[in-house]
């Protein structure tokens, strides 16, 4: 960022770029002020435990009730797709060569955001349009990059320290936005736990794991209100 100009600013991702915002936040460079993450990494460990034990733990609160159930979900049916790309990203190769091939493994990344996708289509008005959907898979077709970018997850797997929502210990400025369908809404003590400089937290109404795709004015309303107090 010097190299650019830039002396103070602000990271923000989702997804994969939450695990970048967050490596960038644990090297915590000089002009690094904070992050804003709509993907908060704050599994608790007693939670993970439960999680791999199949028991529900006592005593939550209906947001850490609502987690665990979506947690519940993701690993023991969402997963999968992440787990062909990290162990063998190259068996996919067939949707370098099909352009169906390619949309229905994008289109159906998450329960969630496979619903919403399937609304669209069926004539419902969301976040995105028909265009919007078959933009971003034409994106990937005309490149040729469908395998490329699975190999992501092979290479971060080799040096894996964590689970997907382990907290990482970020100690710079943490904002978190949590969006009903993402994969898991993170409950806000879990963030305050997971993030000891939590700035910001808030629920919005819509909106699921392509946020900024999504509903990008929620999105960038979010951003201004997350980065207010470092300006």
């Amino acid at each position: 960022m010097d190299r650019l100009g830039y002396k103070r600013y602000v990271a923000q991702g989702g997804d994969w770029g939450n695990a970048v915002s967050e490596t960038m936040a644990l090297i915590a460079p000089p002009g690094l002020l904070g992050i804003h993450t709509n993907m908060a990494a704050t599994e608790p460990a007693d939670i993970s435990k439960a999680l791999a034990s199949g028991t529900v733990p006592p005593g939550l609160s209906a947001d850490e009730k609502n987690a665990y159930q979506q947690l519940d979900f993701f690993f023991k049916k969402g997963v999968a797709y992440a787990s062909e790309m990290s162990l063998r990203p190259q068996t996919l190769y067939g949707i370098d060569d099909s352009p169906i091939g390619l949309a229905g493994w994008m289109l159906d990344h998450d329960a969630r955001s496979y619903e919403l996708i399937a609304r669209v289509f069926d004539g419902q008005k969301e976040g995105l349009t028909r265009d919007d959907i078959l933009d971003n898979i034409t994106l990937y077709w005309v490149t040729n990059t469908g395998i490329s970018a699975a190999r992501l997850y092979w290479e971060a797997s080799q040096n894996a320290k964590g689970g997907f929502f382990d907290p990482r210990g970020v100690k710079i400025p943490v904002a978190v936005s949590v969006f009903p369908d993402e994969i898991y809404a993170a409950p806000k003590n879990w963030a305050e736990q997971a993030y000891s400089k939590l700035i910001y937290y808030n629920k919005v109404d819509k909106g699921g794991h392509f946020a900024a795709w999504e509903q990008p004015q929620t999105f960038a309303v979010e951003l201004r209100a997350a980065f207010k107090s470092l300006r």
